[in-house]
């Protein structure tokens, strides 16, 4: 994981120019047009309209895999009721004359998550087999989705109650417990202690702006059909300033529990190494207990090592340092399923704790999963695939099994590499590509002082410089900066995974593999295939006019008819 407070610089930069101006023009848009994302962009311009479109299959790609990480959620929410925690301990082996030879070498919460939960598979292209518990968990969480949005909004809304509110309340218990907790001080110094030569990097810049777009849910489409359900003189302005600010401080308020715990563990393993090199130098040296503590085993090895360096070199103690274990966090699903998993196990009635923060872990991806439906339900609403007449809960379960039945490839012993690489190619890349031509398509193609106008219309007050501004220059150039410096860090290596491989000779460290030229292709193509759409539609738009400008009696339709196609804004959306 990348020092935190590095991240936060670029996040909250990622914030101000891209996630709050973006978000002010998806809302706006959706509620000035009526119209989910298709329609939306269709509206503004034929040519635009694979806008929409990219953004229906990023919320596709990225529904399919995010349910499978609650799936994962699940099971370890069901697996925590057991007293001891499962992951706490290493089973037996076969001829139970001692600890399973892969837990013991690794650790017993590794061992849970890649073998009990996973059952990985060493390399990604050896499939494995469906694990029968993923698979019903999977079912179970498909049908929670479907009953939570099987008419859409109306049963989202009020399912959204419950998701939201209740994440809070398990925060502030684990605030209250975590802050008490020894090492939460080392903890907290380390997510505010910022480490400049990371900016550098454009991953990281990357991984802040796909968490800004994440967790404001920006690009997937969804914001525009929710906004569409407001009214046409709601204040979109405040309402995009207020969310994004009360995000980011929820983000900001949900990262001080998770790396106080995190100081903590970290702070456990660093007394737990001083502690073997303690029981080393004392047997070594046949010193009396107690003689040798933790405070003064700095100048007791300083004099050591002055005293009886070959001694001390033969012993090969660890090196013993708070900095490196508080690195060696993760992020991603180690951070849930490891690490964390590993801190609530150190911690007193950690069953309990684990049932809290798997409960809240669920209902934080349950939360962001009706932006990710809404995203897929709607435009195929407005595209009509379906009729009409049929009910919206028939939508919602053909949606919900036809993503159910895609998922169970997820399941498979190689399910969690593939969920890595939706992850990092559908679940980012297009995202910049998609906001990049929204803006684009709003303020050089509708215009910006059009949109102004109509802004100004839903709100009652001109548009200040800072709008003006962000979505003119410096959002469109932010993207494309990020973009580009993201395709030329690719470029400079092939991709690569990390896979568990209990017969790699450095076991337990995770074996570093290069994508096999077949996956490579279907990262290009997750990472392409949302972005394609945007030329693809534009050139279809463009063949198809000039193929009926060819007919004498043809008049032209009027490019932008945001106007003609909003033209009662008095109407509530059913």
């Amino acid at each position: 994981m990348e020092k935190p407070g590095a991240f936060l610089i670029p996040y909250f930069i990622a914030l101000l120019f891209e996630g709050i101006p973006l978000l002010h023009l998806e809302l706006a848009l959706g509620q000035y047009l009526r119209k989910g994302s298709i329609g939306a962009w269709n509206s503004i311009s034929p040519y635009l309209g694979g806008v929409g479109v990219g953004s229906w299959i990023v919320s596709v790609l990225v529904s399919l895999y995010y349910n499978t990480v609650l799936t994962w959620v699940m099971w370890y929410f069901i697996n925590s009721f057991q007293e001891p925690l499962p992951w706490s301990v290493c089973p037996l082996n076969e001829n139970r004359t001692g600890f399973n030879e892969e837990c013991y070498e690794s650790t017993s919460v590794n061992y849970f998550w890649y073998r009990k939960t996973l059952n990985i598979t060493p390399d990604i292209a050896e499939s494995g087999k469906l694990q029968w518990w993923l698979i019903l968990c999977l079912a179970a969480c498909w049908l929670v989705v479907y009953l939570c949005t099987i008419r859409g909004i109306e049963t989202t809304g009020k399912a959204i109650y419950v998701t939201a509110i209740f994440p809070y309340l398990v925060l502030t218990i684990f605030l209250i417990q975590g802050l008490t907790l020894p090492g939460a001080t080392e903890g907290l110094i380390y997510l505010f202690t910022p480490n400049l030569n990371t900016l550098k990097n454009p991953r990281v810049w990357l991984d802040a702006a796909t968490q800004i777009f994440f967790s404001l849910s920006l690009a997937f489409g969804g914001l525009i059909a929710f906004a569409s359900y407001n009214p046409t003189k709601n204040d979109c302005e405040k309402d995009a300033v207020t969310v994004a600010i009360v995000n980011s401080m929820t983000s900001l308020y949900a990262s001080i529990p998770v790396f106080s715990v995190l100081g903590f563990k970290a702070t456990t393993a660093y007394w737990d190494c001083l502690d073997r090199n303690i029981i080393n130098i004392i047997n070594e040296f046949d010193l009396p207990e107690e003689s040798i503590m933790r405070q003064n085993y700095t100048s007791w090895i300083s004099f050591l090592n002055s005293s009886y360096p070959e001694k001390i070199a033969g012993l090969k103690l660890k090196s013993c340092d708070l900095q490196e274990f508080l690195d060696q966090s993760v992020s991603g699903t180690g951070l849930a399923f490891i690490v964390f998993t590993q801190a609530i196990i150190l911690m007193p009635g950690s069953q309990a704790w684990a049932i809290l923060f798997f409960i809240m872990l669920f209902s934080l991806g349950l939360s962001s999963m009706f932006g990710n439906i809404e995203g897929v339900f709607t435009p195929l609403l407005e595209l009509q695939i379906i009729p009409k007449s049929a009910p919206k809960e028939l939508l919602s379960g053909i949606i919900c099994l036809i993503s159910f039945l895609i998922a169970l490839s997820f399941t498979l012993g190689s399910g969690s590499y593939w969920i890595d690489i939706f992850d990092r190619y559908a679940g980012s890349v297009p995202l910049l590509v998609i906001a990049f031509f929204e803006v684009i398509g709003v303020v050089y193609i509708y215009k910006i002082k059009r949109f102004s106008k109509d802004v100004e219309w839903m709100t009652g007050r001109k548009l200040n410089l800072y709008w003006q501004i962000t979505w003119r220059f410096i959002s469109p150039l932010l993207l494309l900066i990020v973009f580009m410096a993201f395709v030329t860090l690719q470029m400079q290596r092939p991709p690569s995974y990390t896979a568990w491989n209990p017969k790699y000779e450095g076991f337990p460290m995770k074996e570093e593999k290069v994508y096999p030229p077949w996956v490579q292709a279907i990262c290009v193509l997750l990472a392409a295939l949302p972005c394609v759409c945007v030329p693809l539609v534009a050139l279809f738009h463009l063949v198809k006019q000039k193929r009926r400008s060819k007919d004498p009696s043809f008049v032209p339709p009027e490019v932008f008819s945001c106007h003609g196609a909003n033209s009662n804004f008095s109407h509530t959306k059913e």
